[in-house]
């Protein structure tokens, strides 16, 4: 009873004080770490140009977009909640920002901007940002891509040497013109650096992999830089007026509604942009080692009060509006940054080059800009997003996204996105299949798809199709079933049990998807475990539905009572059977850990605290063989803390002695029995045994490898097994199967004669006592049967050992 009653908090909060005989500790010195240097200067090589490309794609001053940058370096950077992401001008509010600039003029524009940080202050306070990540990837992907197209669009013009329009169609419409117009100059600078920015990550061999340390966006714009003044041509340039005379943010200027539009829009795209590249970085840092325990997770809320604060800095300083920058966050982990550190010295550093560098930065041609701005655009369009929400059914939200930001805009192409990926849920919960089919077993209702409300007319329709008195199966093929129709279902199984029939009311769990979209994941395993490396049942021939898709689900509770466990694909490792190919893979181990992290860690963490807290006190101690498909907490349903086990190849107990012992086995028999105090030991032995085969096959003489070192172990339960026909220990009242089973059989009697021959249990075993004392177990557990069975105290009619099978009335005996 004491385990279930929470322990007491640990004195996380207790205050710790300084050794009694040394000096209190003395004030904290401000250090930088050398790898936050190194990583601010190159994210600040890479923020550098696409700060002034964005500027010039959004028609904004110049300037603005250093001052985003720096901005975002320092003050999102020293208040946000995920250390390693860097903020500033960002592509993806390239359309929002041009669209704001066109309408109510750059000045209006900086207000909003200060507005977006005041309501992002506001929802960083109601700590809302976790809702935030709700919004559909495939409606947030369809966003980013929409941006995509209209950047890349409207910087081809000047790529080509003229000038955008405001619209992606008008764009469209005049590129045909704006081709039998080309500017060589202007095409030559963009196609270098286009080649530039390609090719310079590809670099081969080790002068490649020095070089490619240095960012391509710098050293694309610096060639175009070298091109066009070492061939004096004539062509835009950057132009950086005087900073007496940047213009500052004034009062919103325009129709109410129209400006409440434009806040809730620079809202959105700000936070959602910010919130989900603190994710991503997240993942990056979680993938770094030894970075993991340095960088604390992000803390979202935090974060987003980090980039209202910017936000207000920075539209009130003239700058543009600013987010989390992907490009600029992976750079500065990738870099080796350990803190935040490194993006407050990037913008630092942009306040330097804005204040000192303006001759160098007018050298750069708006063409190269245009070029390093239009390949960031079609980089947004990102062919793994498609993959992604292709495999989960979301293509028609990502493409209504995508097609409403290009042609709407982006508030109404997101808006568009939410309404489809409603309609499109919706029509999932409703588009549920429900088949009636008569068998000589009875009555099989079959129901694909999430049971709601909707289908309760349907399924109650079939469900009365039932004879009185039948015997009828019940399978749920679905994650979700809402209370409406389980009210239905379980009323119609208590009368339907009530007028002497039976109903059975199972789940399903979909396997791993087949290769062919047209066929179905028909597998009809149970819902109760999530190990993987299992064969799925398929019938012999499965069509899919239309709307066929593989997902993963919990199992369905059984309306008897009892409730179908998870049915995820978490598992370590194992095999694709359905596909005869290997899967196991690092990567496997990592889903699996990380579905334990996911479904599992939240229901045991406080039974594991309190289990580090006073040490592990288990009460068996189980020896079995090393072979995978025995799996001891569950054929034992036991949990953490519970065995004490040891694992072998052969589930041997070498005898002791210096010679003939192990002391790896020995170690383990006297920790348990003298350390933990174990009440009993079970030698469990299993069916189809690796090493048992490995016994019979030996042959003497040979190479003494490992292995055959090891198997001498088992010699005397070889010599105890007796031949076909000779008798051996018995299985439930029949013979073992044979010579392999008889020698499984006998080697746990065995392994059993050597424990007693070990100091600790023998000691243990005569001292007994009031409470019984040690007791040993000999155990087979048959692994195609999935059967266990006991040793038997007593030995049969012909004096041989007895293994009784463990009926299922045992575990309430």
């Amino acid at each position: 009873m004491s385990a279930c009653v929470p322990a007491p908090a640990d004195s996380a909060r207790t205050k710790h004080v300084h050794p009694p005989h040394s000096p209190p500790p003395g004030p904290r010195r401000f250090r930088i770490a050398g790898a936050d240097v190194s990583a601010s200067v190159a994210v600040f090589l890479i923020a550098l140009p696409l700060s002034l490309g964005i500027a010039l794609a959004t028609g904004a001053p110049l300037q603005a977009g250093l001052v985003a940058a720096a901005v975002g370096g320092i003050v999102a950077g020293r208040i946000g909640g995920c250390p390693l992401q860097v903020s500033g001008p960002a592509a993806g509010l390239t359309v929002v920002t041009a669209d704001l600039i066109q309408q109510y003029g750059w000045r209006t524009t900086c207000a909003i901007t200060v507005l977006a940080g005041l309501a992002q202050l506001g929802l960083g306070c109601l700590r809302v940002a976790r809702s935030a990540l709700a919004v559909s990837p495939a409606i947030v992907h369809g966003m980013l891509a929409g941006i995509g197209v209209t950047i890349a669009v409207a910087q081809l013009h000047i790529v080509l040497g003229g000038t955008p329009q405001s619209a992606v169609p008008e764009n469209l419409a005049a590129l045909p013109a704006q081709l039998a117009n080309l500017h060589p100059a202007d095409v030559a600078v963009s196609a270098l650096t286009l080649t530039l920015l390609f090719l310079w990550p590809r670099l081969p061999g080790r002068v490649g992999r020095v070089l490619g340390k240095l960012p391509a966006a710098l050293i694309a714009v610096a060639a175009a830089t070298a091109l066009a003044a070492l061939t004096g041509l004539r062509l835009p340039k950057v132009d950086l007026p005087s900073w007496s005379s940047h213009a500052l943010a004034a009062l919103p200027d325009g129709p109410v509604l129209g400006l409440v539009a434009a806040v809730l829009t620079t809202t959105l795209v700000c936070s959602v942009q910010s919130l989900l590249g603190a994710v991503a970085v997240d993942k990056l840092v979680a993938a770094r080692p030894g970075l993991t325990g340095r960088v604390r997770r992000s803390d979202l809320d935090r974060e987003l009060l980090g980039q209202g604060a910017a936000n207000i800095v920075s539209g009130s300083l003239g700058g543009l509006p600013i987010a989390g920058v992907a490009v600029r966050s992976s750079a500065n982990v990738a870099a080796g940054a350990v803190s935040r550190n490194s993006t407050m010295l990037h913008g630092g550093y942009v306040v330097i080059a804005a204040l000192l560098l303006v001759p160098a930065l007018e050298l750069i041609p708006l063409a190269s800009l245009a070029a390093l701005v239009m390949s960031v655009g079609l980089k947004m369009v990102s062919l793994n997003h498609i993959r992604t929400v292709t495999r989960h059914r979301e293509v028609l939200v990502y493409a209504v996204t995508t097609g409403g930001v290009v042609f709407l805009g982006v508030l109404e192409g997101v808006a568009l996105g939410i309404a489809v990926a409603v309609g499109v849920a919706l029509h999932r919960l409703s588009r549920t299949r429900i088949t009636h089919e008569e068998t000589e077993g009875g009555h099989h209702i079959h129901v694909r798809g999430q049971l709601t409300f909707l289908a309760v007319p349907r399924l109650s329709r079939v469900l009365h199709q039932v004879p009185h008195g039948a015997d009828a199966i019940v399978e749920l093929d679905g994650s979700f079933m809402d209370h409406a129709a389980y009210e239905t279902l379980q009323d119609w199984q208590k009368t339907h049990t009530a007028q002497g029939g039976s109903v059975d009311i199972t789940g399903r769990r979909p396997g791993i998807r087949i290769s062919e979209p047209v066929e179905v994941d028909d597998c009809r395993c149970r819902p109760w475990t999530a190990w993987r490396n299992h064969q799925c049942e398929r019938p012999p021939t499965a069509t899919a539905p239309p709307d066929a898709g593989s997902q993963d689900t919990t199992g369905v509770a059984d309306l008897t009572g009892g409730t179908g466990g998870t049915g995820g694909t978490g598992g370590v490792g194992g095999r694709d059977r359905s596909e005869g190919t290997a899967t196991s893979s690092p990567t496997d181990l990592a889903r699996g850990i990380s579905a334990f992290q996911r479904n599992t860690a939240p229901h045991v963490r406080g039974e594991l605290a309190r289990l580090a807290r006073e040490g592990q006190q288990p009460s068996q101690l189980f020896l079995t063989c090393a072979d995978s498909r025995v799996v001891t907490s569950m054929i034992t349903s036991s949990g953490p803390g519970d065995l004490f086990v040891v694992r072998n190849v052969g589930n041997f107990v070498p005898l002791p002695g210096e010679e003939s012992g192990d002391d790896s086995v020995a170690a383990a028999i006297e920790y348990a029995v003298d350390v933990l105090k174990v009440r009993s030991i079970t030698v469990c032995g299993h069916s189809d045994c690796g090493a048992m085969q490995a016994l019979l096959g030996t042959e003497p003489g040979g190479a003494q490898t490992p292995l055959k070192r090891w198997l001498r172990h088992g010699l005397p339960s070889l010599a105890r097994t007796p031949g076909d026909g000779d008798g051996g220990p018995r299985l439930a009242g029949r013979a073992a199967a044979d010579t392999a089973e008889r020698l499984c059989l006998a080697n746990v009697v065995q392994q059993l004669e050597h424990l007693r021959a070990h100091e600790s249990v023998s000691r243990a075993l005569a001292a007994g006592g009031a409470d019984g004392g040690l007791e040993l177990h000999g155990m087979y557990f048959h692994v195609g049967e999935a059967q266990a069975y006991l040793l038997a105290e007593e030995a049969g009619e012909d004096g041989e050992a007895v293994f009784r099978r463990v009926l299922e009335t045992d575990l309430t005996a």
